[in-house]
């Protein structure tokens, strides 16, 4: 029984091997991905985006470091423009648990006797994270990424939440060929 004395310890690896984040991606099927090798941001569209200009600078350095990563060069002469955009949306969960319980006279269990009720209500924010990819020469988009997850407003390491973000959705460039 050697393995319930680790099994703790593999849960706790499993589920933090999960990503809270949900990622889609979209792609010009007729691309071929492998030509691409430098990259700059686009900066009229960043600049559009509206969010804070430190969650704007966390998002592109988050960026620059998967793009690096993954063997691109920053150029101010770029085969790929990457631009990105966000979303939010709050959502406000409302759960009402009835607490009563008992036996009643000629009814056999009666749900109504005792007890009491209590409702909970709990709010969150959804972030949407959208990267795009673009072709520099052609100036057509080739890829979108999409990572939707929930965001914490009191966040201690909004870095840390965002590179996720941003890590999750890269993963999906290039696209696999099927």
């Amino acid at each position: 029984m050697k393995i319930l004395k680790y099994l703790p310890l593999l849960l706790v690896l499993l589920f933090a091997s999960c990503s809270s984040v949900k990622v889609y991606n979209d792609y010009d099927k007729k691309v071929d991905f492998t030509q691409f090798k430098t990259f700059a941001f686009f900066k009229s569209g960043v600049d559009k985006v509206e969010i804070s200009d430190l969650d704007k600078k966390r998002i592109l350095k988050a960026i620059e470091t998967e793009m690096l990563a993954k063997g691109f060069t920053k150029s101010d002469n770029p085969d790929l423009l990457v631009n990105f955009f966000t979303k939010s949306r709050e959502q406000v969960d409302v759960n009402a648990f009835n607490n009563n319980w008992g036996y009643g006279y000629g009814y056999g269990w009666n749900p109504y006797i005792w007890g009491g009720n209590r409702t909970t209500v709990r709010t969150s924010t959804t972030g949407t994270l959208f990267i795009d990819l673009i072709d520099a020469k052609k100036k057509e988009m080739i890829w979108q990424g999409e990572g939707e997850g929930e965001i914490f407003k009191n966040q201690k390491n909004k870095e840390e939440r965002i590179g996720e973000f941003v890590k999750e959705i890269l993963k999906q460039y290039p696209p696999e060929k099927k």
